[in-house]
């Protein structure tokens, strides 16, 4: 691959093959717009939403895996890593899961049985293909004092399902590594939460190997210095660490603008700014983080157009609507 001037465009990965894995979050349409980009750029995968609860199992006795199938032996043939992504979340969650037959509320048993039955089925499946799961998503309560959000999960199970989602998922793959996911992992009363979880855990014994730090992030938000201190914090749980999630959006949080039909000059080098020193970063605790996983692949798809405003497109990767290096990742990679 080269750009209009010629110039030979050296592969993500490869820029960062002595320091971590380089994937992108993929989907089934994206494997095929986006396929060229991803075979060239990238050695790692996961499935944006085709693994998720609903779009697998979405009644009791259907499950559907064709999509998820089809990333599966796209990353096969590709001689790419692939992430497991998600198999316990509060949101895309069917409501068979959690009623009886009468419509009401089901019973803790009777969850924590339907929790294996599916995590059984779908990482014993997935074995020969997954090195890694995103075993529990977003647990954590974002406001106030309480640790853990409200969930049907928590109401009829209580705190103790997390644990068992770890427990059922290392029986059906002893292999896998198992990360706790969330975001906002960097801001400092959410990450103090984060690491009160994942500390319990590993004091019980539960078997977990990771933090998945989602890294959703913007031009002016989280600072550095917050970001360093989550990545401290959770590597002195001995666990390793993997960044899952990743982009940069170019509006920030109070922004609410949709009159741009392209980023502005400022946002451009706030963004390559931002990028240089993620990376920066990074590679300064390459001994702790094993991947860094971008939320899509480049710009002409990303679940941030029209989220959280409606009718408002976003620019938050390293690679523009053609499929084309931005300034940023030319500072990543020669970073």
């Amino acid at each position: 691959m080269g750009d209009s001037n010629h110039r030979i465009i050296p592969k993500l990965y490869e820029a960062f093959s002595q320091s971590f894995d380089i994937g992108a979050a993929v989907n089934a349409r994206t494997i095929q717009t986006q396929r060229e980009l991803l075979a060239y750029h990238f050695n790692s995968v996961t499935p944006e939403n085709e693994m998720k609860f609903e779009s697998l199992h979405p009644l009791e006795d259907t499950y559907t895996f064709e999509k998820a199938d089809e990333i599966a032996s796209f990353a096969k043939t590709q001689g790419m890593k692939l992430r497991g992504h998600t198999l316990v979340w509060h949101n895309q969650t069917p409501d068979w899961l959690f009623q009886d037959a009468k419509g009401g509320t089901v019973d803790a048993k009777t969850l924590l049985a339907r929790m294996k039955s599916h995590i059984d089925t779908v990482v014993s499946r997935y074995k020969d293909s997954i090195y890694a799961w995103d075993v529990v998503n977003e647990v954590i309560a974002d406001e106030g004092t309480e640790l853990l959000r409200q969930s049907k999960w928590l109401d009829i199970a209580g705190e103790g399902f997390i644990a068992k989602a770890f427990e059922y998922a290392h029986e059906a793959d002893p292999n896998a590594l198992l990360f706790y996911n969330d975001y906002n992992e960097s801001h400092p009363a959410k990450r103090e939460k984060i690491y009160t979880l994942v500390k319990g855990l590993v004091d019980r014994g539960v078997p977990i190997n990771g933090v998945g730090l989602q890294a959703h992030w913007n031009i002016t938000n989280p600072g550095l210095d917050d970001i360093r201190s989550a990545i401290e914090l959770y590597a002195s749980l001995g666990l390793q660490l993997q960044i899952t999630e990743m982009d940069v959006s170019v509006f920030e949080h109070g922004d609410r603008r949709t009159d741009l039909t392209a980023p502005t000059e400022q946002m451009n080098e706030l963004l390559t700014e931002r990028y240089e020193q993620f990376f920066k970063l990074f590679r300064e605790y390459e001994q702790h983080i094993t991947a860094v996983t971008f939320w899509g692949a480049a710009d002409d798809y990303t679940w941030l157009d029209y989220f959280p405003v409606r009718s408002r497109k976003n620019w938050p990767l390293l690679f523009d609507e053609q499929q084309q290096p931005k300034k940023a990742f030319w500072r990543v990679v020669e970073g």
